[in-house]
């Protein structure tokens, strides 16, 4: 009978989602049941993203869209918290599981047509192990398969409208002190100027938590920013560490979205929540992530800051009497092509990290990884220290100056506040702590 039941399930995935390399029977690649499939397929997210070699900041958002598909599947299921689009209620007996792997899978599909063949192989490994559950029925799967597909396409749907692929305006060059120049490594306007105009999800508006911008260039807070980061955050260095060279390439070599949202899987696995408070946990964080992106490029397409590079080389035109210029200055590893205020890593990394503090506590203990340093872990005792590690590898790495970070870390926390106020809110005394 469960052999006959997953052969059943195995026609249904044919036909709702096309022609997989299903394997008969048991499949020594399938998943083991019981798994975690919302960790299994944030995992699955990653993976693509980093195989794709993803600009961080599309990440950010294309982890929202995912992440937001697989809860409101799985939220319409249980129906236990405000929906994040689709208010739309499944079929009955939807398999739970089922609804994650077809959501996750479709949204996957619709961002990333390209890696279709090694997602349908991570999709029939899914659905051959829940199939091969106790308790996976074919109609149950049938339903819920339908189900995720059904809420990743609203939703894809709904993002392809919010502005991310729109033709921005002409880029108007300046050549005042302090305005943002091309930097080495690029050319043309600068990169993602489309994010500061991009609908958010939780955001009244990408301006809501717009910092008040950077100091003049003769205040003491931009000396002092100047004078760190040309001493520490250049090629070459007589101050900086090995540590801190490995602290600039830990945070550099990899995305946002890739470091901390293993993170939030690696504490998800060890806590005690169901699954559908595990969605409700990756989409906040994801979501806060994209809020930070979309609120991040706002600041630096209003405020048009110039980066190190470029300060450093032309301080003689700055008006500051304590910034020397060195015009051979280059930063440890190549500037980002966009503008500095704020700081992008520091200020989204801000807004996940404070969702997670808020469930596990601002002084849990985790390790966070970097694909771009195998082998390389940094062990934290608090959200805040890691953050604040972050920042100094902005430093560090030559892209940015101290204010830029601070001010985006205060962003990063107005966002994910803003997004735990407004967004997948309990119903019917949910015992969640918000």
């Amino acid at each position: 009978m469960k052999r006959r039941g997953l052969l059943a399930a195995l026609t249904v995935v044919i036909v709702l989602v096309g022609s997989l390399a299903m394997p008969a029977g048991r499949s020594g690649t399938a998943r083991a049941s019981h798994t975690d499939v919302v960790i299994d397929w944030n995992l699955t997210m990653l993976a693509t993203f980093w195989s794709t070699n993803l600009p961080p900041p599309v990440g950010n958002r294309d982890g929202a869209i995912v992440q937001a598909a697989v809860f409101d599947a799985l939220n319409g299921i249980e129906r236990r918290y405000t929906p994040i689009h689709v208010a739309a209620a499944a079929p009955p007996g939807a398999s739970r599981q089922a609804a994650v792997v077809s959501a996750a899978y479709t949204a996957l599909v619709s961002l990333f047509p390209t890696q279709k063949a090694s997602l349908d192989a991570a999709f029939a490994s899914s659905i051959a192990a829940i199939a091969e559950d106790e308790q996976g029925g074919s109609q149950s799967i049938a339903r819920g398969l339908a189900w995720g597909k059904t809420v990743a396409d609203a939703i894809s749907a709904w993002r392809a409208t919010d502005g991310f692929a729109a033709t921005p305006p002409p880029y108007v060059f300046g050549t005042a002190p302090g305005e943002w120049k091309p930097t080495p490594g690029g050319s043309g306007p600068p990169k993602f100027r489309t994010l500061a105009t991009t609908t958010p999800f939780a955001l009244t508006s990408p301006s809501q938590f717009r910092p008040a911008g950077p100091p003049a260039l003769t205040s003491a807070r931009y000396t002092a920013s100047f004078n760190e980061v040309k001493a520490y955050g250049g090629q070459v260095s007589t101050v900086r560490t090995a540590y801190q060279t490995e602290t600039a390439k830990f945070w550099q070599l990899d995305t946002v979205t890739g470091i901390w949202d293993r993170v939030a899987d690696s504490l998800l696995q060890s806590d005690h929540r169901d699954l559908l408070q595990h969605a409700r946990i990756l989409a906040l964080t994801d979501i806060a992530f994209a809020d930070s992106t979309i609120a991040t490029w706002d600041a630096k397409n209003t405020f048009n800051f110039w980066r190190p590079v470029t300060a450093i080389s032309q301080a003689a035109t700055d008006g500051n009497p304590d910034t020397s210029p060195d015009p051979n200055w280059l930063p440890l590893l190549v500037t980002p092509y966009f503008q500095e205020y704020p700081s992008a890593h520091a200020g989204i990394s801000s807004g996940g990290a404070s969702v997670l503090a808020s469930f596990y506590g601002a002084n849990a203990e985790f390790t966070a990884t970097s694909q771009g340093l195998p082998g390389v872990e940094r062990t934290f005792h608090s959200f805040a220290d890691a953050v604040a590690q972050i920042a100094d590898a902005r430093v560090f790495a030559g892209f940015h100056y101290r204010f830029s970070t601070d001010d985006g870390i205060q962003m990063g926390k107005q966002v994910a506040a803003q997004v735990e106020r407004t967004m997948m809110l309990p119903l019917h005394g949910e015992g969640e702590p918000h």
